[in-house]
């Protein structure tokens, strides 16, 4: 089976237990992509949606940052870990359960959303972008990553984080779903949406306990990263 999701809620029990290899690998990628999402957004008192936010990793990391974060997922066992170690930690972070494609939230909610090893699972990426748009306030900011489609990225992300170092549990991916920047900046101003600066993302280093570490790359042959800005409003001529 592949882009299979219910492996978050198999493991949702242990989500913060730092015991599972590929849940510590979803973990070290968040320092990572903030390591760029950082410079494109000063998050304090910005209210943030994290669409597809398992168990919680990003979530957390933007409202320590100082983000009003709600946190949404199809996967409900990982939603009730991460309102769990929400609720531990003291952070006043909005969960729910649900999908991108029917946002349960209001026209012009949030003033940045992001999106991170999502965009390539999601059953209809139009239908996504399309709410997102939506949900974003007039300049609002989309920030996201993906993987490209072409057989490098085929070779790294499924036969060696998959099937041969078991970063990622078999059939996490669906390589058909993979998807090119040309194609996702088509999509995205099809959304109404202006694409902005894309970079890359991948491994830079490894850990006390052998685990890689991820920050941006220039290579976005494999794992990229990238921000949208949905259009200010256009003030009414007097």
């Amino acid at each position: 089976m592949r882009n299979d999701l219910t492996i978050y809620d198999r493991v949702a029990d242990r989500w913060w237990s730092d015991d599972i290899r590929w849940v510590r690998t979803l973990k070290n990628l968040v320092p990572g992509r903030l390591a760029w999402f950082d410079r494109q957004i000063d998050w304090a008192g910005k209210t943030v949606l994290d669409l597809g936010c398992a168990g919680g990793f990003m979530a957390e990391a933007l409202a320590q940052r100082g983000a009003d974060v709600t946190g949404i997922d199809p996967a409900a066992g990982a939603i009730d870990a991460a309102r769990a170690h929400a609720r531990q930690g003291g952070l006043r972070i909005g969960y729910d359960v649900g999908v991108g494609e029917a946002l349960p939230y209001d026209s012009a909610s949030f003033d940045a959303v992001v999106c991170v090893d999502v965009l390539e699972h999601v059953a209809d990426l139009n239908k996504v972008l399309a709410e997102v748009a939506r949900t974003l306030r007039p300049g609002g900011l989309f920030l996201f990553d993906t993987i490209n489609r072409n057989l490098l990225a085929r070779l790294a992300t499924i036969t060696m984080a998959e099937d041969v170092l078991r970063l990622l549990p078999r059939g996490t991916h669906d390589p058909a779903m993979f998807i090119k920047p040309a194609e996702l900046r088509a999509a995205l101003q099809g959304a109404g949406l202006v694409p902005g600066a894309v970079t890359g993302l991948g491994p830079r280093g490894i850990n006390r306990r052998l685990d890689l570490t991820f920050g941006p790359l220039p290579l976005t042959a494999v794992l990229y990263m990238g921000i949208a800005r949905k259009p200010a409003a256009v003030k009414a001529a007097t």
